[in-house]
């Protein structure tokens, strides 16, 4: 920069400060100051992103973004070989089949839908979240969208079958040792009506708890009559259809408490975090989902499939995004969740994001999820 006459400039030298050109262009308009001037336009974002309010919870948040088929495409692909070509992707996947009679579920995202009361399905639909592989978002969803259900007017029920009681955590509810849990349902035979309570934050979503005596379900229930169905007789016998859904959250393992929530349930969604180490185990879910079928509960099938902690800063995100979208077809949802400070912050307080910070990167994207479950699962 210069700081005196001529500075830089031999043949200015004898010309005064005020006579030397300033170094910017006269006839430029000053900048507005509603935004910034970038190569996308003045006051205008960069192509690719998308504002989610005034989100204060760091980086992560401000990235975040929930793209859809509509949205920006991803970059050219590196010459050699792709990402998605990679052995573990093609092992992962080579068995995972998904049968085309569950594709009629997968609808597009429709827009103006707003804060209106959402339909409501036709009769209860009871529907198991689960993956052997932990920290996939399965409680973290199975909470946001009972409670982006239950918010706009359904009847919400969510069954907590991990023993770590995350989602009671999350939902506010008590679960010590003292309380009435899913342990003495599936164990003792108590009644399913015994145990569910009110969740106190949001009105119409209701909780089953667990408590940590679940961790000794699985050996207990080796022993008992029809080890694998109890949860389903629980379900049978209590009037579940006052209910529009019914989340079960499963623990990460495939063992009896899984399989319990596979023969209760008659949809199944799974939660895939944007990582290929997601993939790895994809296939032995899917493996037991068929033998699930095959011999104690044929009505099961594969409905949704949600993508979860996409980080829009990585390109391998936006990869196994598409590896997923190109082999399961319509039944992976168009919303994915991206990675959000806020939805790891709420259970601390005893709540869901959706009502811990509303205008986060996360709320939206869950509450857009629960959107399409609502419309694309009206008629049964």
């Amino acid at each position: 920069m210069s700081t005196g006459p001529g500075l830089g400039r031999p043949d200015r030298a004898a010309e005064t400060p005020d006579e030397q050109p300033s170094g910017r262009d006269e006839n430029a308009q000053p900048p507005s100051a509603g935004g910034t001037q970038g190569s996308a336009g003045q006051g205008t974002m960069p192509s690719g992103h998308a504002m989610w309010g005034n989100t204060t919870s760091g980086t992560a948040e401000n990235v975040g973004y929930v793209p859809t088929n509509t949205g920006a495409q991803p970059p050219e692909p590196r010459k050699g070989r792709k990402q998605g070509e990679s052995e573990l992707v093609r092992e992962a996947l080579k068995d995972a089949k998904v049968s085309h009679e569950t594709s009629a579920t997968g609808v597009r995202t429709v827009p103006g839908r707003g804060d209106r009361e959402w339909p409501r399905p036709d009769k209860c639909r009871v529907i198991t979240i689960a993956n052997q592989k932990g920290g996939v978002g399965k409680t973290t969803s199975s909470v946001n969208l009972a409670a982006s259900l239950a918010l706009h007017g359904a009847q919400v029920l969510v069954v907590d079958l991990d023993p770590q009681g995350n989602a009671s955590t999350a939902l506010g509810v008590e679960h010590h040792a003292e309380v009435p849990s899913i342990y003495e349902v599936l164990i003792e035979d108590m009644p399913l009506g015994d145990i569910v309570v009110p969740a106190p934050e949001i009105p119409n979503l209701y909780c089953a708890p667990a408590t940590l005596n679940l961790a000794g379900a699985e050996i207990e229930l080796v022993s008992k009559v029809a080890r694998e169905s109890r949860l389903r007789r629980a379900l049978d016998s209590y009037e579940i259809e006052k209910f529009d859904y019914v989340l079960i959250d499963c623990p990460p393992s495939l063992g009896l408490l899984t399989v319990n929530a596979l023969v209760g349930g008659d949809e199944l969604l799974i939660p895939i975090q944007c990582e290929y180490y997601a993939l790895e185990g994809l296939g032995q879910l899917i493996r037991t989902v068929d033998l699930v079928k095959a011999h104690l509960n044929p009505k099961l099938k594969v409905s949704t499939i949600l993508l979860t902690m996409y980080d829009a800063r990585t390109r391998l995100a936006a990869q196994v995004a598409e590896d997923v979208r190109s082999h399961f077809g319509d039944v992976v949802l168009n919303t994915v969740i991206p990675r959000s400070v806020r939805v790891s912050e709420a259970p601390s307080y005893g709540q869901s994001v959706i009502t811990y910070d509303p205008g986060s990167s996360g709320a939206l994207a869950y509450r857009e999820a629960a959107s399409e479950m609502a419309h694309g699962g009206t008629v049964q």
